[in-house]
């Protein structure tokens, strides 16, 4: 059978959602973030929405 790997959907939105969020919450003269302890709690969520979405279900189909 093809292994056929997709891209989940949803993790890429969460993934993309937060990455913009981060962007525009950090300041890259003085290297501070507007608001740092929910910018780490959307730090983590953010690499974990990318290792679900590139990891993703990788059982076979039957």
């Amino acid at each position: 059978m093809d292994n056929k790997k997709g891209i989940n959907w949803f993790f890429a939105f969460i993934a993309f959602t937060l990455g913009l969020t981060l962007f525009k919450h950090s300041d890259f003269k003085t290297f501070t973030l507007k608001d740092p302890i929910l910018d780490v709690l959307y730090l983590i969520v953010f690499v974990l929405s990318i290792y679900f979405m590139l990891n993703g279900n990788n059982q076979p189909e039957k």
